[in-house]
């Protein structure tokens, strides 16, 4: 236990209740266990951790990979015959296409002198994608235990809670366990721990405090802070190399760092560009706008009528339905002064951001501004549904006898400007 609290850090009560689940090797364990929380929460590691440390039979498989039942079944049972012929060296590759084959193939596997007196853990990362497979699988792996009369447990790893898995039917209910995000003390705990063997570790975890100031608002991603830290330490360590700061000069250093962290900031999350590419530009001074990528909205490949009915919900966006009828059409009357006047006194509508309009009124100005005839095809339809799944758009109502569906535009002039050239 000293080994493990020192590999897993900020997560003792999760690696106890784990422990206290497992029991000793011959002893059965819970038939199934549910393990949720936010992504980089250290579900994986843990477990991963915990089972190598301990020397327990496991098998750990992520459903992402294996997308499909026959390469979901087929995995688990190679791996765990793999675990069981390692003496002899020798193994055959097992076919299996349904979860009643699995069962009986499972058996067999599992009469090995290595696996039959001890418990088996089959571990699923990426649980989620289960509820897209067959609907016999999840109830089948949560009492694979009775199923098979074989001491195993099923560890589900999930970013969803359990009520979104069980079952209409009902199901056999696992042990629930969650892992909750980390606090800036813990993140600071863990990432102080990665400290260069070179410098000290006060040193580093001064570095690691202000990356956090300067981060944790926007991002609790360990995995990304980690590669912020990484990334960004030889830019703060520049005056120490150069003789021209002391590790105890935390003004000088934090002068030095700032700017580099504000272009970090630009791209949190988007790894537009590798880490190479962000050393030289640390090394010239470049300003990240100038590099390809989304933020910088140097290039948006969108189809073409998508770019159009995206201007359209702009203009819709951000001007007042009873505008449209003087922008779009080409006899809309004379102005007069008085109105002239109302509307020069009005707030902007950049100001009051984007207001939500019917779809109606989204393709009549589509119609208005795209120079050739375009029918209301499926192919339009289609090409609006795609840009609210890249949240260039947000449908803020639905379905409805009176109004129908509302759309709101997500993007900003710039992203406007951009893409109409």
């Amino acid at each position: 236990m000293p080994h493990l609290e020192n590999v897993v850090l900020c997560r003792e009560s999760q690696v106890s209740i784990l422990q206290s689940l497992f029991g000793e090797r011959h002893h059965f364990s819970f038939p199934s266990i549910f393990i949720y929380g936010h992504t980089a929460s250290g579900k994986t590691y843990v477990t991963q951790t915990l089972l190598k440390t301990l020397e327990l039979p496991h098998v750990f498989v992520n459903c992402v990979e294996c997308f499909t039942l026959r390469l979901l079944l087929e995995q688990i049972l190679n791996k765990l015959n793999h675990l069981s012929s390692s003496e002899d060296g020798c193994s055959t590759e097992i076919t299996c296409e349904t979860f009643n084959d699995f069962v009986r193939l499972f058996k067999q596997v599992t009469t090995a002198e290595n696996l039959k007196d001890q418990t088996v853990y089959i571990v699923l990362d990426k649980a989620e994608y289960l509820r897209d497979m067959e609907a016999n699988l999840l109830p089948g792996f949560l009492r694979l235990q009775e199923l098979a009369d074989r001491n195993v447990t099923v560890l589900f790893l999930s970013e969803i809670v359990w009520e979104k898995f069980r079952p209409n039917t009902g199901c056999f209910e696992p042990f629930v366990l969650y892992f909750p995000d980390y606090s800036i003390g813990n993140l600071q705990k863990i990432l102080s721990h990665d400290h260069p063997p070179e410098y000290s570790a006060d040193f580093y975890a001064a570095y690691i405090n202000i990356l956090l100031g300067v981060f944790y608002t926007v991002c609790r991603d360990l995995k990304e802070l980690r590669h912020l830290a990484v990334l960004n330490f030889p830019k703060y360590c520049e005056p120490v190399v150069k003789g021209e700061a002391s590790e105890r000069d935390t003004r000088k250093l934090w002068r030095n760092i700032e700017p580099h962290l504000k272009k970090a900031m630009q791209t949190v999350y988007l790894r537009e560009i590798s880490s190479s590419q962000w050393e030289k530009l640390q090394k010239d001074d470049t300003d990240p706008g100038q590099l390809k990528g989304l933020s910088a909205h140097t290039h948006v490949e969108l189809p073409y009528y998508s770019k159009f009915i995206l201007i359209a919900a702009y203009l819709a966006s951000y001007n007042p339905a009873r505008t449209d009828k003087r922008f779009f059409l080409k006899c809309s009357g004379i102005r007069r002064k008085s109105m002239f006047l109302f509307c020069f006194f009005q707030t902007s509508n950049h100001l009051l951001g984007p207001k939500p309009f019917p779809l109606d009124r989204l393709l009549a100005i589509l119609y208005s501004i795209v120079d050739s005839r375009v029918a209301p095809t499926a192919n339009i339809f289609s090409q609006i549904t795609s840009l609210v799944t890249l949240q260039l758009l947000t449908l803020v109502g639905h379905d409805d006898q009176l109004d129908g569906p509302k759309y709101k535009c997500t993007v900003s002039l710039d992203f406007i400007r951009a893409i109409a050239r």
